[in-house]
């Protein structure tokens, strides 16, 4: 498949009818990352100083405040990261004693995971900053768009889901 995609834009470098440039300034998947990259870091310079922890650290921890006792692979499903960003996270938070690692009494290869006494103390001094950060993201808009942004986000977020279960030939 990807020999045919290397003739095929070799074709089309060739032949040149090479298909119109995309405007990045317009480009939905490219403002949302740019959205993204931003929210992200400022948000992460409210707690990484502070307490010393990863942007992927922090999505850790954000789940297992919410719901304890998860496995890693629910974890990478709750946050959309891939197996090896969250393993690090777990590793180096295991480490940082900000969290906890059991395995199953019924299967010794799943490993439980939830946040120690420390983690979640941490946890939940970090709750308010984010959910302040996001008021301040969100002030510019009514309540209103506010709601049209949620319904809109989590549309983009199903199409995005169901593109991405398509195998692509």
């Amino acid at each position: 498949m990807l020999a045919i995609a290397e003739e095929e834009l070799q074709s089309l470098v060739m032949s040149k009818t090479a298909p119109e440039s995309i405007d990045l300034q317009s480009f939905l998947p490219y403002k949302l990352s740019i959205v993204t990259n931003k929210v992200s870091s400022k948000l992460a310079s409210l707690y990484s100083d502070r307490f010393g922890i990863s942007i992927a650290e922090w999505r850790v921890m954000a789940v297992l405040g919410q719901e304890s006792n998860l496995s890693a692979d629910e974890v990478c499903a709750m946050t959309e990261m891939d197996k090896v960003s969250v393993s690090r996270a777990v590793t180096k938070l295991i480490k940082k004693k900000l969290l906890v690692r059991n395995f199953s009494k019924e299967d010794k290869r799943r490993s439980i995971l939830k946040l120690s006494r420390s983690g979640y103390a941490i946890y939940m001094q970090i709750v308010p900053l984010a959910l302040s950060f996001e008021q301040e993201i969100v002030k510019k808009l009514t309540a209103k768009e506010q709601l049209q942004l949620e319904n809109l986000l989590n549309k983009l977020n199903l199409s995005a889901t169901e593109i991405s279960a398509l195998s692509i030939e």
